[in-house]
């Protein structure tokens, strides 16, 4: 029986898979039912890419390319969050890779988020251009102090931006900041490496915009699109921190359509 405070949304063609270790399960997925492969070259070039992609990701943390000629040309995009390790990068984009071919087998355009890792490819030369497409999860339990709560979330969310929009920075920005006594306030925006430094800003600055209604006034949430990603919770979640998994059952999750 499904928990009675986590339900699922399904809009479009996204199916949302519940979280047990970083990189076991993904966090959510996207098909595009209106974009069915239409050539065995086709999909034959995803599989090239997404190989060429797992190699050059494990590298780097980030790879973009395409693979393939004229109208048969896939594009794909793998990038791993900033934080994590080499290994835990190459694993997640191998996983990625394997996972998107079998939940999006007849798609040419399709994504997939992990904890560590985002991976998508399309016969859509996206690669530069700001996408919001995505998934939000929000925990169900409200904070105390709302207004207060909203002003260090501002504060905080300042920095970690400034940080992401920074390129020396490679797309990542951190920060922890002390609420309470008892409760400190971790934060993390990232943008994928394709993006120009405004229109990075301009990613995370729509995605703020979801903490004045889905994630209002919530212990945690994230925003998870296919250009950029915001999470903030009352642990620590990123490295070099001790990692904690997120109980996903106190979390309820919608669609954001771009």
């Amino acid at each position: 029986m499904m928990n009675m405070l986590y339900y699922l949304v399904f809009l479009l063609f996204l199916c949302i898979c519940s979280t047990t270790s970083e990189n076991a399960d993904s966090v959510g997925n996207f098909c595009n039912n209106n974009k069915n492969i239409s050539s065995s070259t086709i999909s034959a070039n995803v599989d090239s890419l997404l190989a060429e992609l797992v190699e050059s990701a494990a590298q780097d943390g980030f790879a973009a390319g395409s693979y393939g000629k004229e109208s048969k040309t896939v594009y794909g995009l793998a990038q791993c969050r900033g934080d994590v390790s080499i290994k835990d990068c190459s694993d997640c984009v191998h996983d990625a890779a394997k996972e998107i071919r079998k939940v999006c087998p007849d798609q040419e355009d399709a994504r997939i988020w992990y904890d560590f890792c985002f991976l998508r490819y399309d016969t859509r030369d996206f690669r530069g251009q700001v996408d919001t497409l995505g998934i939000l999860y929000a925990n169900v339990e409200d904070v105390k102090n709302p207004e207060y709560f909203k002003q260090k979330l501002s504060s905080i969310f300042n920095k970690t931006n400034s940080d992401a929009e920074n390129p020396s920075n490679k797309g990542l920005g951190k920060a922890a900041s002390k609420i309470s006594t008892f409760v400190t306030l971790y934060a993390l925006s990232q943008c994928t490496r394709d993006l120009p430094e405004l229109s990075c800003a301009r990613c995370l600055t729509t995605a703020l915009t979801n903490f004045d209604g889905f994630c209002d006034n919530k212990k945690g949430c994230r925003v998870l699109y296919s250009s950029c990603f915001l999470r903030y919770e009352e642990y620590p979640f990123y490295f070099p921190l001790e990692t904690q998994n997120s109980n996903m059952s106190n979390y309820v999750s919608t669609v954001s359509k771009p």
